[in-house]
């Protein structure tokens, strides 16, 4: 038996300097044979897939991240465009998994992913079916920007009660996370974002102590200078904007750097900390990827999800309907 598969897929791989458009991808249809051959192979029929920006920087021509790691490599034209997502199991070889199941792991902008190999393998898990809690959440709160949120904060950050915290790129689906997490420790925290819509959400719906438009600011330092931050213990990072390292000569402690959204798509608009504040104030400044803490996953997601339960962790979700949908949402993210 096979079932007809239809794929997102890279067109044309983006110049240096250049955002992607939705000319930039097309969709190709293809079959999977349900009659699995090898041990160990899983097919899954998607129900939710995640649109992060690090596909961006994936669908380059060139960057110097492609070689670092299997899940940052380049996307070439034709290929089937691999996320994190969430699924059903229709056809199984693994003895781990079941027809039925109800998974989570690295799947495909596609309807049917077929999950083979050791990466892919590795990261799949199943779900529990009784949960109370909407299955999207295991996308992203409960997802790759959930566990990216809580491993870069808590053992990369490590928060202590009264600390100043700063997040850029606040309202996106790791910033909201991260500056919840903070306020749930003990800390002060402001965050950044893009318009006035999102800085008011930070602060009315989040519990942000304070927040900013950066767009309206040219001057970080006196922007955090005037919301209390004379010193920050610990700044959260996901640049949105080259203007944000500035506030480096405020920092009395460490920095994390998750993300780099400014440059994805530009690299010309490259953020580069002032080197003598860094060592001047003995700044630890440590960058990681959401992998390094697979091993912390049961752990997050018990705590989170009993944030989420109690009412103490407000989830932020956009969902689209339809594969039809992604090369719009790439065109216009609201990361």
């Amino acid at each position: 038996m096979e079932v007809k598969n239809r794929y997102v897929t890279v067109k044309n791989q983006l110049e240096r300097d250049a955002e992607p458009k939705e000319s930039d991808f097309e969709f190709k249809n293809t079959t999977i044979s349900l009659a699995l051959s090898d041990d160990g192979e899983v097919i899954v029929q998607n129900l939710y897939v995640s649109i992060d920006p690090y596909q961006i920087n994936r669908m380059k021509k060139q960057s110097s991240s492609h070689k670092a790691i299997k899940s940052s490599s380049a996307l070439s034209p034709g290929q089937v465009i691999d996320a994190y997502g969430v699924g059903r199991v229709v056809a199984s070889t693994n003895s781990k998994f079941e027809k039925h199941d109800l998974v989570a792991g690295f799947l495909g902008w596609e309807e049917y992913s077929l999950i083979q190999g050791e990466f892919k393998l590795s990261f799949l898990r199943k779900l529990e079916t009784s949960t109370d809690l909407p299955l999207s959440h295991q996308v992203g709160v409960l997802g790759l920007s959930g566990l990216t949120a809580y491993g870069g904060f808590y053992n990369v950050g490590r928060p202590k009660k009264g600390d100043k915290v700063f997040v850029s790129a606040a309202s996106g689906s790791v910033g909201n996370l991260v500056g919840q997490y903070a306020k749930l420790s003990g800390c002060y925290v402001v965050g950044s974002a893009g318009n006035k819509q999102k800085v008011e959400m930070l602060k009315d719906k989040l519990g942000f102590d304070d927040a900013f438009n950066y767009k309206d600011e040219s001057d970080l330092t006196s922007t955090l200078q005037r919301l209390q931050f004379l010193s920050i213990s610990s700044l959260s990072l996901n640049f949105k904007t080259s203007n944000e390292c500035p506030c480096f000569e405020l920092v009395s402690d460490r920095v994390v750097a998750c993300g780099a959204v400014s440059e994805y798509a530009y690299e010309t608009n490259r953020a580069s900390p002032n080197m003598i504040d860094v060592i001047y104030r003995r700044l630890s400044i440590q960058g990681f990827i959401t992998p390094d803490y697979m091993k912390d996953y049961a752990e997050f997601a018990s705590i989170t999800s009993d944030y989420i339960r109690s009412a103490k962790l407000h989830v932020l979700e956009d969902i689209s309907i339809g594969l039809e949908s992604i090369p719009s949402v790439c065109r216009n993210p609201s990361w």
